[in-house]
């Protein structure tokens, strides 16, 4: 179903005569944004106008104050999430600023709704240094159930999600890093039920040592990978690398364990598994030089590191970032509902088991439908967040995390 303007609110018109043009059909929708706030009770008369503001909203006020875990009954921070960024590497724009990243975050905001039933308010930030970053969203954390970061440039972003979790009691979540890493481990689950392998048995070779690519590195050791193979715009990492960032470093200890050298085609030779999270352009006789039946995930977009026409000529599953070819890898079938299963059960933090629990639940929804053009569910598949919901919920209950 295309997108479609669904409010009755009228949008305003104010602006330049001169600007973009209005026969953009993405421009029009955007016009007067894609969010507004709606009540949910009607205050109609004195009475109502009492008991949802003065004086009754005192009485509410009060109890808070006297257990402030009241707030997650008596407000909306119970379903409603912060939506973060500061504007510094958003989608494949790179830095663009917090004004022109704020249709991103109300686009977030609105699959958060309508896919996870999670209320999400966008939060654009106008600074970049850690230290106020930290300091600016701990402050507004009182009001959300939880923090959603989005498009906050690497390596900043992983100090900035450290520091938050240490310091908040609500969950903290890196979408560029965990919600692709999620959707990238249900995925590869399925893809190596089709090629008969084991996750164990394989070597995965990732393009990208940013923040998805770390991430993703990170989830498939803890989900039982041996063999991970990272390289970045320089080559493989390992650790006598002179040149690398202290997150890179931490990776390159942890990884390629037959202590590879050399390009990202180097490594794939032999390999059976390529997931590619930098773009660039993967040359066709490094794929071919794969193992037999291998799978590539080439999740760059528009323009993915291999063109699925041409992965499919020699490998078996192909996946990519786009919504025009089969096995689409997209955020969408995580975060909404990592979020609500965490909000249910009033979780002080997103951990590794959490997202361990999301990704294999994701992976079950395929269940008999799995094929090699069918290795992760469509994200208007209505099964998908209330499944990772409920598995999210159960694994911070057994985790320890979910709150009284």
């Amino acid at each position: 179903m295309s997108a479609e303007r669904t409010s009755t609110h009228a949008p305003p018109h104010a602006g330049p005569a001169s600007g973009p043009p209005e026969d953009d059909p993405a421009l029009a929708l955007h016009r007067g944004g894609k969010l507004e706030v709606v009540g949910t009770v009607a205050v109609r008369d004195a009475d109502g106008l009492a008991l949802a503001y003065t004086p009754g909203v005192a009485r509410v006020c009060q109890a808070i104050a006297a257990d402030r875990r009241l707030a997650y009954d008596y407000t909306w921070k119970s379903h409603t999430v912060a939506v973060v960024t500061d504007g510094s590497a958003v989608l494949g724009l790179g830095d663009i600023g917090p004004e022109a990243a704020l249709p991103v975050m109300e686009g977030k905001a609105l699959l958060f709704k309508q896919f996870g039933g999670v209320d999400a308010v966008p939060v654009c930030l106008d600074c970049r240094d850690v230290d106020d970053l930290v300091a600016t969203v701990a402050r507004l954390a009182p009001g959300f159930g939880g923090i959603n970061l989005e498009d906050i440039s690497a390596p900043r972003c992983f100090e900035v999600e450290r520091r938050l979790q240490e310091r908040l009691d609500v969950p903290v979540f890196h979408d560029d890093q965990h919600g692709t890493a999620i959707v990238v481990l249900a995925a590869l689950r399925n893809a190596l039920r089709v090629t008969g392998q084991a996750l164990r048995d394989v070597r995965v070779v990732l393009s990208g040592a940013g923040a998805a690519g770390v991430a993703v590195a990170r989830i498939l050791l803890a989900a039982g990978a041996v063999d991970v193979v990272v390289a970045d715009s320089r080559g493989v990492l390992f650790p006598d690398r002179g040149d690398l960032t202290d997150v890179k470093r931490q990776i390159a200890d942890v990884t390629n364990p037959a202590g590879l050298q050399g390009t990202l085609a180097d490594a794939l030779d032999g390999a059976d598994v390529f997931v590619g999270l930098s773009g660039g352009t993967v040359p066709e006789d490094a794929v071919a030089a794969m193992a037999s039946g291998s799978i590539v995930f080439g999740l760059a977009n528009p323009d993915p590191e291999v063109h699925p026409e041409v992965a499919r000529r020699h490998a078996r599953v192909v996946a990519t970032g786009r919504s025009d070819f089969p096995n689409q890898i997209n955020n969408v079938l995580a975060f909404p509902g990592v979020f609500r299963g965490a909000l249910e059960v009033r979780a002080s933090r997103v951990t590794e088991g959490m997202k361990l629990a999301a990704a294999e639940a994701l992976a079950d929804v395929v269940a008999d439908d799995l094929s090699a053009d069918h290795v992760i569910p469509s994200p208007f598949d209505a099964r998908v967040a209330p499944t990772v919901a409920r598995a999210v919920a159960r694994a911070a209950e057994a985790d320890g995390v979910a709150g009284a």
